[in-house]
């Protein structure tokens, strides 16, 4: 019987609950699955590549068939240069398809052998990227439900020193509408 290999390629830029839930199912399907971080120059990440591979791997370790590496350019390259025959890739909303669709008849184009599966996400985690967790994460929100624990704590290190100085100014701003408020209630 023919093994069938797969990479889930993506920036992971944090890791989220929707791409562990990914990674879970997909576990399930392939006899191996490659979560492969993508090393963007044009991106300006929060986390580093090696960040990243670090979170996948302890957030995977559960996983006998799941292994991370990071790549560079053209994903049909990378996928040939593992012996993948499939690339695993999430859909959120339609606005995801059509991205997701355009890149998988590019990249049937560039490579007929190489198949892409989609696969949703569980239906709470189905709003969730990782740039919504940086936002909110940003702003001092709560993110614990989005991203697992080991994710949360590094986000939390991370932004520290700029949640340090946004909350201050958040919560001067919060206490000055509280004081006016509660004058006009007294008024």
């Amino acid at each position: 019987m023919k093994r069938i290999k797969a990479v889930y390629p993506g920036s992971f830029d944090p890791p989220t609950n929707g791409h562990l839930d990914l990674i879970e199912r997909g576990s399930k399907i392939f006899d191996e699955l490659v979560v492969a971080v993508l090393r963007n120059l044009d991106k300006a990440p929060l986390f580093s590549v090696a960040e990243r591979r670090n979170m996948l791997e302890a957030m995977t370790s559960g996983f006998d068939n799941v292994s991370v590496e990071t790549f560079d350019g053209l994903t049909v390259e990378y996928a040939m240069t593992v012996g993948a025959s499939a690339v695993l890739r999430g859909i959120r909303a339609i606005s995801d398809y059509e991205y997701e669709l355009q890149m998988a008849l590019m990249n049937r184009k560039l490579q007929p052998s190489l198949e892409t599966v989609f696969m949703m996400p569980a239906e709470k985690y189905s709003y969730i990227s990782s740039r919504l967790v940086r936002e909110v994460a940003q702003l001092g929100g709560n993110i614990d439900c989005l991203v697992p624990e080991l994710v949360a704590q590094k986000l939390r290190e991370k932004m520290d020193p700029a949640l340090k100085f946004v909350d201050v100014e958040r919560l001067e701003r919060k206490a000055s509408e509280r004081k006016s408020r509660s004058r006009k209630k007294k008024s």
